[in-house]
């Protein structure tokens, strides 16, 4: 089986509905040129670094200007539309980094809530604390589609290499990794740590990323990527312009590279490790 994917690279502005401006063009031009899915970036339907700014404009996902856009776009392009996450209010008041599954029908078919806050303070003297406004998520998502398998994650999650495993050996056949990396983190590891992903569990990874200066002077690396379940780079943006990245995805090289390499069964439970001093 063969899927055509549609990467949109976003500068995602600081409101719901000028991001929705943004987006929408992108969105078209994916679906014009065949794509049957299309993805968007992490935090597509702002991006505001400022906490008490930021807050007030949140809504819930049935009520974000955003969201209903993309929802009614997927309507009338026939096309699944992954929103690599839309920064929404959860039902019980707190905030939430939320990825959204959208069929062509217009209806969200499944939902995930980032697990992994990214809460660092880097060489470079930049400092983020996600969990200062975000509630982590608590759950794995994998969804079977007519397009295949499809594993959820956001951004930091590519570190944590367990979550990846965990879809993979759950028969995702294709991982999301919507993005608004830091251009220091993008231009040391990004690369590396999505081939890494795709190699460890046999899949594909893409990963649709925000790019360049934003209206809140947050800097994104951009630089999105399709990565085959071999390693190898199917398809990347050079830049960090808004843009779209198209790629053909032969989900046959999911299996051959897992029988290839079968480290998903290969793996031993184990103890320890047992620390020891001289």
């Amino acid at each position: 089986m063969t899927l055509r994917v549609g990467l949109c690279q976003l500068r995602t502005p600081a409101d719901q509905l000028a991001a929705l401006a943004h987006a929408e063009p992108l969105i078209r031009q994916a679906a014009d040129q065949g794509a049957q899915l299309v993805l968007t970036p992490e935090a597509s339907n702002i991006l505001q670094k400022d906490r008490d700014k930021l807050l007030p404009l949140l809504r819930s996902a049935e009520e974000d200007p955003f969201v209903q856009g993309v929802r009614a776009l997927a309507q009338t392009l026939d096309v699944w539309i992954d929103i690599g996450s839309a920064l929404v209010k959860r039902e019980d008041g707190k905030a939430a980094n939320r990825q959204l599954l959208i069929a062509p029908n217009g209806e969200v078919v499944t939902w995930y809530d980032k697990l992994h806050m990214f809460d660092v303070d880097l060489p470079t003297g930049e400092s983020a604390r996600e969990s200062a406004v975000y509630e982590p998520g608590d759950r794995a998502v994998s969804v079977a589609t007519p397009l295949g398998k499809l594993g959820l994650t956001i951004c930091y999650d590519m570190r944590f290499p367990a979550l990846y495993r965990a879809l993979a050996i759950d028969g995702a056949e294709v991982i999301t990794v919507p993005a608004a990396f830091t251009r220091p983190t993008g231009e040391a590891h990004w690369e590396v740590l999505l081939r890494a992903r795709a190699i460890e569990t046999g899949s594909y990874v893409l990963a649709a990323a925000q790019g360049g200066f934003h209206e809140d002077r947050r800097g994104t690396w951009g630089h999105s990527l399709v990565v085959a379940p071999w390693g190898e780079i199917v398809a990347r943006l050079d830049h960090d312009e808004p843009a779209v990245l198209m790629a053909e995805l032969d989900l046959s090289a999911v299996a051959k590279a897992r029988s290839a390499i079968p480290n998903l069964k290969n793996a031993r439970a184990f103890t320890g490790p047992d620390s020891f001093s001289s």
